[in-house]
């Protein structure tokens, strides 16, 4: 008997304690492909639209983070399943699944949809370099370009650098706006109201509302994250693909209710400080120079820390959600490089003619809120056939809650597009 199996008989909390190593060690092998897919939904994307809520509107919009964060976990373990259970990511799985044409249409989509989502993540790492350092625009968007390459760059070396690092930067983003919470002071009975009960207090509500849907529950990470599963996707047998899928549903929880945090302290912090004192925010600098007379420097220095973490990360995980949505669709391909140059022009384009960056990211992320019963409605079809998924396949009320959920998506784009065409937004 050797020392630790003697030690293990003589004390039984030794002996618990040793489990519950080796369940955090098992599991820890499995951690990571969520907290790449989280940090899209804590992206400069989500700073616009969480800062416009919470200035305008007061605590009356948490409520739209809590509902988009519940139907990205549902989303994101749908997108998981299927990359565990085919061996395959979404994309590929549609070019199975469905007509050339169909999948020509999926692929401008996806592709509209990855310039939209890189546009706000590169906007936020500019803007981040311009707000911390007083950098002249042009030369923060050639660093934030390198940084984003540079990461990206790092998936040569294996997919779990990649998740170190973006794993460090969402911690600091989440140090930040800890700090910023603390400074804050905001009224925590009004906090928890709002967070349970919905409401829209007018027209211009439902325009931010969807906006925030569109920055929290993202259609690139759809496409990635049934990618990502896959570097972790070794097994052949049934029972060891379902303990995979449990160890990844753990993942998720873990991941997007961090991001859910985030999100709501954005709103929360907007809505304490910025309405409290009777000023609507409606650009990120300002929001950034208001900081520091209201709540002092370390408050402004804590914001602009988490919005270049926030354009680093999220820049660099449109870029790999780019490579996986344009290389499944159809069988066109561009080179890797000038892929990630044509989703990262938008975004330059929008800085050196001098559009408003808070608006251009609140209108992208309502674009993508747009873009996604388009990634949803396939992943759905796909999901509920045996022929693909075999013992993974759906069951009916997976089904039911799936079209609830593309259902209010549509429902909610429906009345945007009503109140932007009658002029009621």
């Amino acid at each position: 008997m050797n020392a630790v199996d003697r030690e293990l008989s003589i004390r039984p909390s030794v002996y618990k304690y040793w489990e519950i190593k080796k369940k955090f060690l098992h599991l820890s092998k499995f951690l990571g492909p969520a907290f790449i897919v989280s940090v899209a939904y804590i992206d400069p994307g989500n700073f616009a639209t969480n800062i416009a809520g919470g200035s305008i509107f007061n605590y009356s919009l948490v409520w739209v983070i809590l509902w988009s964060n519940l139907m990205a976990i549902f989303l994101q373990i749908m997108s998981a399943k299927l990359g565990i259970a085919t061996g395959k990511n979404l994309t590929q799985m549609c070019k199975e699944a469905f007509s050339v044409r169909m999948n020509w249409f999926f692929y401008v989509v996806a592709a509209f949809a990855a310039m939209a989502t890189t546009m706000a993540e590169f906007i936020g790492g500019v803007l981040g370099f311009y707000l911390l350092f007083g950098m002249p625009l042009s030369y923060a968007v050639v660093l934030t370009a390198i940084v984003s390459f540079i990461i990206t760059y790092l998936q040569k070396y294996g997919q779990r650098v990649v998740e170190i690092v973006i794993t460090v930067l969402v911690a600091i983003i989440c140090v930040a706006y800890t700090t910023e919470l603390l400074l804050a002071k905001p009224d925590w009975p009004q906090v928890a109201l709002h967070t349970l009960v919905p409401s829209l207090p007018n027209s211009q509500a439902v325009l931010i509302a969807v906006g925030m849907l569109g920055a929290t529950v993202m259609p690139h990470v759809i496409y990635l994250h049934s990618q990502l599963v896959q570097s972790r996707n070794h097994s052949i047998s049934i029972e060891e693909k379902k303990r995979h899928l449990k160890m990844e549903k753990i993942d998720i929880i873990i991941a997007m209710n961090i991001a859910f945090i985030v999100n709501a302290a954005m709103v929360v912090v907007s809505a304490s400080v910025f309405f409290s004192n009777g000023l609507v925010v409606d650009s990120i600098e300002l929001a950034h120079k208001s900081l520091e007379p209201l709540l002092g420097a370390l408050s402004s220095g804590a914001f602009g820390i988490a919005l270049l973490a926030s354009g680093f990360s999220s820049s660099s995980v449109g870029a790999m959600a780019g490579e996986t949505v344009m290389g499944g669709f159809v069988n066109f391909k561009l080179p890797v490089n000038f892929r990630r140059i044509i989703t990262m022009l938008p975004g330059v384009i929008v800085i050196l003619i001098g559009i408003n960056p808070m608006k251009a990211l609140v209108l992208s992320q309502v674009s993508l809120s747009f873009a996604l019963p388009v990634a949803i409605i396939p992943m759905l079809m796909i999901t509920s056939k045996r022929k693909f998924m075999n013992e993974f396949t759906n069951k009916k009320w997976v089904n039911v809650l799936g079209v609830l959920i593309v259902s209010m998506i549509v429902i909610f784009n429906a009345v945007l597009l009503y109140l932007t065409f009658s002029g009621k937004a």
